[in-house]
């Protein structure tokens, strides 16, 4: 099954040393599952002041700059994982080194073929 670690954290508290050794500790975590075959793909995303939020309401299109919540965390980046069950997924979750300073979410993916849009 594969699941979708949501990284949250406090992006102003992210200066390029905790990036570096944060960097550095993902990298292992991902040999790591890699070697295991659960390893899918994972991104660190941009400060939220370069997103765009993008809502349709009544047939009206809406675009703004920045995200679409104020929160004193922020989604900072993500990985895909393809483990046997949610506790492994939790497992590798509790190993991501924001988790320590924020906030993982594990949700799981539906995997969707093109078939299912049709």
């Amino acid at each position: 099954m594969k699941y979708m670690l949501l990284i949250y954290e406090d992006e102003t508290e992210l200066n390029d040393l905790v990036r570096k050794e944060c960097y550095a500790e993902a990298g292992v975590l991902v040999e790591e599952i890699s070697s295991r075959g659960q390893f899918i793909s994972a991104a660190p995303l941009h400060p939220t002041s370069t997103s765009t939020s993008v809502r349709v309401r009544d047939g009206k299109r809406s675009v703004t700059d920045g995200p679409f919540a104020e929160t004193l965390e922020q989604l900072g980046g993500y990985y895909i994982v393809d483990v046997t069950d949610l506790d492994h997924a939790i497992n590798i979750a509790s190993r991501i080194p924001a988790a320590r300073r924020g906030t993982v979410e594990v949700r799981p993916v539906i995997e969707l073929t093109p078939e299912d849009f049709v």
